[in-house]
């Protein structure tokens, strides 16, 4: 017991020793730390054996530590770019080992789509995570985001939020795989969409919000249907909801439930000043006198 005590006292006093030199040297550096190299995911697979979860986890941490060192570098350091390229290689890696790691997933959502704006590459590990967290609406969530918002490819949208909202029954992500649907121009598909989705919801508020986004979509279908009989008569698209009132094609403008008034967009889409969505009353600037 004595000799333990001994042993104990001996460390204690040689990290007393080497720990204010480190600490002194981490502030005088002149260099902020690099990320260093770190091989592929097929080596490290290869190497890792039955450590692969650890050695992912190793590897993000990395990442990690060198990215918050990065944004807290002390005045004194020389102020290198931050290795984004080494970053997306590093996490691609971890993932290759490890495609259940959460933190690899949601640093790669982080920083490769706003820091660094590679949608597709964030999307493409995402989508990867995907297999492996198949009960995690996050990725999709995520990738429904990135697809919507930055790629504008509202089918795609419609479809990974469609997944989330199955996957976590949240009322949101079935509000937005409708809209998206919409948005991609695939109005009737979104209408038996939310009509499904309002049949088998209890919750009386969210049936409520889905009634109103069908009622909506409704009256959109039913001007999309006008402006195609109306093209397929005149041979030109209409010049404003008004012009298929008074050629007959609809009885009246549809009402929009959620307070704005729909036109016909430049490009023939049936847009609503409201968005279909309630506090978005803004005018547009392509609006036509109807």
């Amino acid at each position: 017991m004595k000799k333990m005590l001994l042993y104990l006292l001996a460390c204690t006093i040689l990290l007393a020793a080497v720990i204010p030199p480190f600490v002194g040297y981490q502030k005088q550096k002149s260099f902020a730390e690099q990320l260093g190299v770190v091989p592929r995911g097929e080596v490290l697979r290869y190497v890792a054996a039955d450590q692969k979860e650890f050695l992912a986890a190793s590897v993000v941490l990395k990442v990690l530590i060198y990215f918050g060192g990065r944004s807290q570098a002390l005045p004194n350091q020389v102020q290198l770019p931050v290795d984004y390229p080494g970053i997306s290689r590093i996490l691609h890696s971890a993932v290759k080992l490890d495609p259940r790691n959460m933190d690899a997933h949601y640093f790669a959502q982080a920083i490769l789509v706003w820091d660094v704006k590679q949608i597709d590459v964030a999307n493409g590990l995402l989508e990867y995570g995907m297999r492996y967290r198949d009960w995690d609406f996050y990725l999709p969530f995520f990738v429904g985001f990135n697809s919507g918002y930055f790629l504008k490819d509202y089918e795609k949208a419609a479809r990974m939020y469609r997944r989330a909202a199955e996957l976590s029954g949240n009322p949101l992500f079935i509000q937005l795989a409708g809209r998206y649907l919409y948005e991609a121009g695939r109005t009737e598909h979104a209408i038996v969409y939310l009509t499904a989705m309002e049949k088998s919801t209890r919750n009386e508020s969210v049936k409520k919000n889905l009634r109103t986004r069908l009622e909506a979509l409704v009256a959109v279908r039913a001007i999309e249907n006008a402006r195609d009989l109306f093209a397929s008569r005149f041979g030109r698209q209409p010049h404003s909801i008004g012009e298929l009132v008074q050629r007959g094609m609809l009885s009246s403008i549809p009402h929009d439930p959620y307070g704005g008034t729909f036109y016909l967009d430049e490009d023939g889409s049936v847009r609503s000043t409201s968005k279909l969505a309630f506090g978005h009353l803004n005018q547009p600037s392509t609006e036509v006198t109807q």
